[in-house]
C-alpha cells in the first residue's frame, strides 16, 4: 500500500472508511477532468476496435471457437486491420448450405459476394467500413443457385446443395 496512505492511517486512532471514498471521488474527478481537456488526443482513435469470439457446435458434437473483429493477434502482439472480419455463422441444411453474416452499416448495393463449388468470400469497401470474410464451404454447392438477403445489418446468403452423383461401376473380385 501507499507509504502516504500508513501515516495518514497513523495520525487519526480509526480508520474512517469514508474520507477513502472521498479521495477516491476526487481522483475520479481529476481523471474525468484531464480526459476532456484533451480531446483532439483522443480523435487519433476514430475507428473502432472490434474483437472477439463466437462458439458453436460443430456437426460433430465438438465445440467450434471463431475470431471476429479487427485486430489480428500474431508473435508480435496485436495488429489492428483496416478491415473487419465479420461474425459468420454456416449452417448445412439438408438440401441448402446457410451463411449468416453480421454487416453493420452498409448498404446492400456495396455488397460484394463471389462463390465458387466449394467457398464463399464477402467483402465490402467503403469509406466507413471495411469487412472481408473467405469461408470454406462444409459441402459442395452450385454457385449459380446463390440468393443473398440483407436486413437490418445480417447478411443471409443460401446455396444450394450439389447433389452427389452415384458412382456406377461393377466389383472386382480378386483372384
Amino acid at each position: 500500500m501507499n507509504e502516504r496512505w500508513w501515516r495518514r492511517r497513523k495520525k487519526r486512532p480509526w480508520f474512517d472508511v469514508y474520507d477513502e471514498f472521498d479521495r477516491l471521488e476526487k481522483m475520479m474527478d481529476e481523471m474525468m477532468r484531464r480526459a476532456f481537456e484533451t480531446p483532439s488526443e483522443r480523435a487519433k482513435f476514430r475507428r473502432p476496435y472490434v474483437y472477439g469470439f463466437s462458439m458453436s457446435v460443430g456437426p460433430d458434437g465438438k465445440p467450434v471457437i471463431r475470431e471476429f473483429g479487427n485486430i489480428q493477434s500474431n508473435h508480435k502482439g496485436p495488429r489492428i486491420r483496416e478491415e473487419r472480419e465479420p461474425l459468420v455463422d454456416v449452417m448445412e441444411e439438408d438440401k441448402d448450405v446457410v451463411i449468416l453474416a453480421e454487416l453493420p452499416g452498409v448498404e446492400k448495393n456495396e455488397i460484394n459476394l463471389h462463390a465458387t463449388e466449394n467457398h464463399l468470400t464477402i467483402s465490402v469497401d467503403t469509406a466507413e467500413r471495411k469487412y472481408h470474410k473467405e469461408l470454406t464451404l462444409p459441402a459442395m454447392v452450385d454457385p449459380k443457385s446463390t440468393q443473398a438477403s440483407y436486413k437490418n445489418g445480417v447478411l443471409e446468403v443460401r446455396l444450394k446443395k450439389l447433389v452427389e452423383k452415384t458412382v456406377k461401376g461393377e466389383r472386382i473380385f480378386v483372384e
